[in-house]
């Protein structure tokens, strides 16, 4: 499987994707090949519309990832001579209803932060979520903080994001407060003997990882009594729709999140609406008829 070597290099090297992003496009095409059984050079349209069909018990949105998936690689071995055409060429994509984010009220973040502070945990629990929260960055931006990315005085965070894009996040003075209790008081219990240079360490003084935190973000949700199934990303849509509803600029929002399109950012604006026709209700003249 060289062309899917060369292309994972491709995608690692020159277009500088995430981990975690290389590996859903190696899952998926792995998944390909060994479901069809053949090389991805001799895979042919008819192929790809079988697997497709055949995978009928996934979703509209996962087929469209594959199709996005396989377009992408085989549009890569055709820029390099390796195959004369791509066979997803007359492949369409499923027509996708557009899903808003989910997001927290106000109130349901500060149920969710409000943390009872006794042990090293707690306070690493608590300055996790309260920057996720302040900055509205990544998981993988968090976890993949650096001692020297942040800036107690000046009040920022160097935040790497997808592509290797560099950006400056500013910290709020609670997100701050609780940092410093943290980095100060009780990052030392958990480093133990070690040395680690990551800001958020787990039980053994390594760097958390993801799995690790969503553990601890559903225990929080149980603990507050927020019953909605909520991820990492829920923080950053939230951020970003608070934001947004106390009057932010959509241009910043777009900065802040990282996002290279403006077009992602304004999925906001939908929420935006949405609580503005939901808070319009309370107009007097909408509770009665007109004569």
């Amino acid at each position: 499987m060289k062309e899917l070597e060369k292309y994972l290099d491709y995608l690692r090297f020159e277009r500088k994707l995430s981990n975690n992003t290389i590996a859903s496009y190696e899952n998926d095409l792995l998944m390909l090949y060994n479901t069809l059984n053949k090389p991805f050079t001799s895979i042919t349209t008819s192929d790809i519309r079988d697997y497709l069909v055949k995978s009928n018990q996934k979703s509209d949105r996962t087929r469209a990832h594959n199709i996005t998936v396989f377009n992408n690689f085989y549009t890569f071995l055709v820029s390099e001579n390796i195959m004369a055409k791509n066979p997803c060429e007359d492949i369409s994509q499923p027509k996708l209803t557009k899903k808003l984010p989910k997001y927290l009220t106000i109130e349901e973040v500060d149920k969710l932060l409000d943390i009872k502070l006794n042990t090293p945990l707690d306070y690493r629990n608590k300055a996790m979520l309260e920057l996720l929260y302040a900055t509205g960055v990544r998981i993988s931006e968090l976890l993949d903080l650096k001692l020297s990315d942040i800036d107690l005085e000046e009040a920022f965070i160097r935040v790497i994001g997808k592509g290797d894009k560099q950006r400056i996040v500013p910290m709020g003075d609670i997100a701050i407060k609780y940092l410093k209790m943290y980095l100060l008081e009780n990052r030392n219990f958990l480093i133990k003997k070690k040395s680690s240079e990551y800001v958020f360490l787990n039980n053994y003084g390594n760097q958390m990882t993801r799995q690790g935190f969503f553990k601890i973000l559903k225990k929080q949700c149980l603990i507050s009594g927020i019953k909605q199934d909520i991820s990492p990303h829920t923080l950053r849509h939230s951020f970003a729709s608070h934001l947004l509803n106390n009057g932010a600029d959509l241009r910043v929002i777009q900065e802040l999140l990282g996002h290279t399109d403006i077009s992602t950012t304004q999925i906001y604006t939908h929420l935006s609406t949405d609580k503005l026709k939901s808070d319009y209700k309370a107009h007097p003249h909408q509770k009665k008829e007109h004569n």
